[in-house]
This record gives C-alpha cells, structure tokens and sequence, in this order.
C-alpha cells in the first residue's frame, strides 16, 4: 500500500501538473490533493501508529469506523434487550416516565421468559387496588442516638461528583428533588453551591478525600464539617467506604482540572493534584468507626449518619457488627453498593471484576444484621443498576427499605448512555464540564423530568407490590420473586439467599453459611485472622 500510494502521488501529481498547462484554474486542485498527500507522506514516516504507517491516508478510516462503531451499534444492531449496561427497553421506560408520555408496551414481552436468570414478581389472586395504596411512601431514618430523623422517599439520587456531573447536571437533579420530595447524594466531590441552591433534601457524602471539610494534608476537618452538616438541606451523612464500580481503588484529580470553583467547594490548594486514597484516615478499625459515627453524628447535631460499601470480605462487614454490639453504636443506615454499579471513569479490571454484585450483597447484609439482632436500629439502601419498577421491588424483597439510582436519574437528565462519561465530551452537557455542552441540559426542563421519573417510578413498584397482594414495601418477602435457574428449574429468593434466624449470630452454634467468616472476624480489626482454622489433613481423608 505504500508503495501504491508514492506511485499514486507521482501519476497523479504528473496528471495535475499537465492539466494545469493546459487549462490553468485546474491548479486550484493542487488545494485538494496537496493536503491530503502530505498527510500521506507523514503517516509513512511517523512511528506510532503501524495502520496509518502501511495505509496512508485510508488506514485513518480504521480509526472513524472506531469512533462510531458505539454510535451504530446503538442505533442500528443491538435489540431493545441485548445492549449494556442499560438495555434500550430499560432507557426507554426512562424516557417515557421523565416525559410523562405513554410507557406501555404492547404485544408481550421481548424477554425469553425461559432463558436463564429471568426473574419475576409473584402476584395475588387477592391483588389490591392501586387506588387504594400509598404511592409516595416514605421510611422513617434514625436509630436509637439519632436526634433528627430523616423520613425518606424509598427512592433517591445516588451519589455523584459535581466535577464528575456538570453544574447543570447537580442543579437540575436537586431541583427534581425538591419537586417531588426525595433525596439527593453529594457523592464524595464535596458539598457544592449547585446542590444547595435548588432547595432540595440532601445525603452529604464523606469520602476518603474528605472533601468540603479537609486539612490542607487530607485529613478531616471537624469544624469545617460541622460547620456544613447543621445546614438545613443537609438531612443525613453518609461515610463512603468503598463504591460498586471501583472498591479499593482511589482516585486522583490532576493539578490541571482543578478550578478555582472545585478548590473552592473541596477545600483543597491550586496547582496541585488532588488525591482520593482508597482508605481512611479517620479511622484504622471497626471500633474506631463506631467512634467516627458517634463523632460525625453529634457534630451534625444528631442527623442520621451511615456508611456505604461495595462487600468484598464477608468477614470485614461481621467485624463491623461486631463492634457494633460491643460498643452499642449504631450507624443509622447502611448503603449497599453492587458491582454492578456505575462511575465516571474506573480501570477495566475493577468495574468487571471486583466487588460483590448487589443481590447477593444485600442478601449477606440483611442476614447479618438480623443475625446480630441490628436490623432493628438500622435502614438498608440499595445502589446498583436501579431503574425501573421492578429493580426496586427485587430490592425490598432482599431486604432493602430504599433504593438509590445514579444512572437512571441521568436517563433521566437526557444521557443516551454515549459512553464518554471520562472523556469531557457528553454530549448531553450531563457528564461534562465544556461549558458549551453544559448550555445543552437546560435545568428548568430537566428537573421536571427528573421529579417525574421519580414520582412514576416509585408509583409502578407500588403497583406491583399491590399486585402481589401487598400494601407496603417492607411487607415483600423473598419468597415473592422468582429466579429461573435452568430451562426446567426455578427457585425463589428464599431458596437462593435462605434466612436465618433472628439473633442467631450472638451465640454459637452459628448458621453454617456464616461459621467460617465469623470465625475470621474480630471486631479491632478490618483484616480477617485465619490463625484460628484448623487445615485439613487431606491425606487421612476418604475419597467416599
């Protein structure tokens, strides 16, 4: 092809050339060609790419075709069931409910209701009428310590950065949540003036950067908390343990990115790169956890604080219940992310392949809870992949009392999931913070929709709930879904993720499910302690 391309540009040069003789506006072609093979002749001699090197000019075709291969998938090949992360089914309901337009679907499913992993919802001959049912029902957060309960939509934004999302992004989502009266996440970016203006209810996020309440050195500023968590708009704290997409991975936001505006809002210095570790500093064990709960909570004035995690040692999540029985500190609720769950910008290798999946999870948090005789004191939020009626339902039924959604309310916003979240150039002005894309996501429509997509989607988990011949989220049991396993067997919930009794983890004998990570955990210390396991001596064993 090179050598195709030095004898092209000499034929046609010559043939130009002649022309031009000829008929002299013909030159005005060389203001064509002249250009394009010069890009020849430097890609043949440039050392970093091997395609344009062999194929000049035509081997810059691999790299369109790259660049639109999402755009056409989406648009032309995948179905309305195969696509991910969101299905076009899932970001369709999105749409139609943030609208307010028709979102029913006519002729059957498009699913196989056959094929492994479908799930559904058992209904009731003894369905109740949704006319009849509470649509907006809320969940009283706060335990035993707590001196400002937070009554809570069972549906709320998750958390996201501004600086992640664009102002427009954060004005629009928290003025959503004004309007219909739910709760918006600051995610670990800090608490900024586009979360407070709009008015609405609001979860302050701590991080392991400890943004908006920081010393210049990283650690946390206690006065500067404090002096953001009495705010009004402020209504509970959430201490970021780890999240879905990325757990036990920092994060670092280059000298460069940092605005005077983002400095501003995280407390941190220009010129400088900000770094996010991937544990904390306030803290070294579960009991010292404990104390920063109680910390954080009496600084705020006694609003509910919690944690959030992504599970990764079952034994870790025990040492925390275990410091919580001996100190009788109790966060106020727990947030529960799946691996599933979404971020701007994580390594491959985490998003796929670290961290426990949300069903499971909230399954094992439930169980341990109940088990330590905790559940009582404590509220479970579900975040992983919620968008739609039912995603809320299957999270009641594990044993979650809320759901938080991130990427659904950014469906919401209007993102047709272009994938570019980490690259600055959303081009919905959601994921973003070019000020020319921004202008596109107008916040006075937006919010609308986001207030709609809330309302219409905790209204169609009621539904189905009251389909199931129930009245109210926390009465689901897991007996009430279905998963099938293979083409002639189905379990229910029940069947996959079995209760245990009540209490049943304070004294020995344990579950067995729970015997060996019980043994592991101890409740000063995060790192599980093997000391105490007995091996097997595999060579005096029977092979029956």
């Amino acid at each position: 092809m090179r050598k195709l391309f030095v004898f092209s540009f000499f034929i046609i040069f010559s043939m130009l050339t002649a022309w031009s003789i000829i008929w002299p506006p013909a030159a005005w072609s060389f203001l064509i060609m002249g250009p394009i093979y010069l890009i020849g002749f430097y890609d043949m001699v440039q050392p970093k790419h091997s395609i344009v090197r062999n194929y000049p000019v035509f081997g810059h075709l691999r790299y369109l075709m790259e660049e639109l291969r999402p755009k056409i998938y989406q648009y032309f090949i995948e179905s309305d069931t195969n696509g991910t992360p969101f299905n076009r089914q899932n970001r369709s309901v999105v749409y139609q409910r943030a609208k307010m337009v028709d979102d029913t679907r006519p002729f059957g499913t498009e699913l196989d209701v056959y094929d492994n992993g479908y799930e559904w919802l058992n209904h009731s001959i003894a369905a109740i009428d949704h006319h009849k049912l509470n649509m907006a029902p809320r969940v009283k957060v706060g335990g035993p310590a707590c001196k400002q309960p937070y009554m809570a939509s069972v549906f709320n934004i998750s958390a996201m950065s501004f600086g992640s999302l664009s102002m427009n992004a954060i004005l629009a989502l928290n003025g959503g949540a004004k309007l219909d009266n739910f709760a918006h996440n600051t995610g670990e970016g800090g608490l900024s003036d586009y979360h407070l203006q709009p008015g609405g209810d609001i979860i302050w996020q701590i991080g392991t950067g400890y943004f908006s309440c920081r010393h210049k050195d990283g650690t946390i500023d206690y006065n500067a908390f404090a002096e953001r968590a009495v705010l009004p708009q402020v209504k509970m704290i959430e201490i970021k343990l780890s999240q879905g997409a990325k757990p036990g991975h920092g994060g670092i936001l280059p000298a460069a990115k940092v605005t005077p505006e983002i400095a501003r809002i995280r407390l941190v210095e220009m010129g400088e790169d900000v770094v996010s570790p991937p544990y904390h500093t306030a803290f070294t064990n579960p009991l010292e956890l404990m104390a920063f709960i109680q910390k954080l909570r009496d600084l705020s004035g006694g609003k509910p604080v919690g944690f959030k995690l992504c599970v990764g040692h079952k034994s870790e999540f025990l040492a925390i219940c275990k410091a919580m029985v001996k100190t009788g500190i109790y966060p106020d609720f727990i947030t529960v992310d799946g691996g599933e769950g979404g971020t701007g910008a994580a390594p491959l290798e985490f998003s796929n392949s670290v961290g426990m999946p949300l069903r499971e999870a909230l399954a094992f948090v439930y169980d341990a809870l109940t088990g330590f005789d905790l559940k009582r004191h404590i509220k479970l939020i579900a975040s992983g992949k919620v968008a739609t009626g039912f995603d809320l339902v299957k999270n009641f039924a594990l044993g979650a009392d809320m759901c938080n959604s991130a990427r659904g309310m950014m469906f919401a916003l209007g993102c047709i999931q272009a994938l570019e979240c980490n690259m600055n150039t959303c081009p919905t002005g959601v994921a973003t913070q070019d000020k020319s894309l921004m202008k596109g996501l107008v916040v006075d429509d937006k919010k609308v929709r986001v207030a709609n997509f809330h309302k219409l989607t905790v209204g169609s988990a009621i539904q189905m709930i009251g389909a199931a011949g129930l009245t109210k989220p926390c009465d689901l049991h897991r007996m009430f879904i279905y998963r099938r396993i293979n083409h002639s067997q189905i379990q229910t919930y029940g069947e996959l993720f079995p209760y245990i009794p009540k209490g049943s983890l304070l004294n020995t004998p344990y579950p067995a499910s729970f015997e060996f990570d019980m043994a592991t955990s101890k409740e000063d210390t995060f790192v599980p302690d093997y000391s105490g396991i007995t091996n097997i001596d595999y060579s005096n064993v029977s092979s029956y």
